[in-house]
């Protein structure tokens, strides 16, 4: 599908993108985009998502990394999870500048 290969372009460069839960407002928060998901952490020195939980349907919005402009809103399916110490060190390294602490962490299934 090829909303499916210009998210994944996106998202591959992607260090930020908006997630609004139903009922709440968009709220920025840095994003690692693996395994096909887009991994977000919560709490600790990250922002709180309000409406963000386990199961929540939500709408991650994307902009594009090039110009900066909105990309595509896309539907998706929140996992709260225990990452992998592969998957906890690639949320640590996608951060650069600082090292995260985190509460959560959610494996955002697009499309779902």
């Amino acid at each position: 599908m090829e909303i499916t290969r210009v998210l994944d372009a996106a998202l591959r460069k992607a260090a930020a993108v908006w997630i609004t839960a139903p009922g709440h407002e968009p709220r920025l928060v840095h994003a690692h985009w693996r395994d096909d998901a887009l991994w977000v952490i919560t709490g600790g020195t990250e922002p709180q998502v309000p409406g963000l939980s386990d199961q929540a349907q939500v709408t991650v919005t994307v902009r594009s990394p090039s110009t900066h402009s909105h990309l595509v809103d896309a539907p998706a399916t929140a996992r709260l999870t225990e990452p992998d110490e592969e998957t906890a060190q690639a949320l640590r390294t996608a951060r650069l500048n600082t090292e995260p602490e985190w509460e959560a962490v959610y494996r955002l299934e697009l499309g779902a």
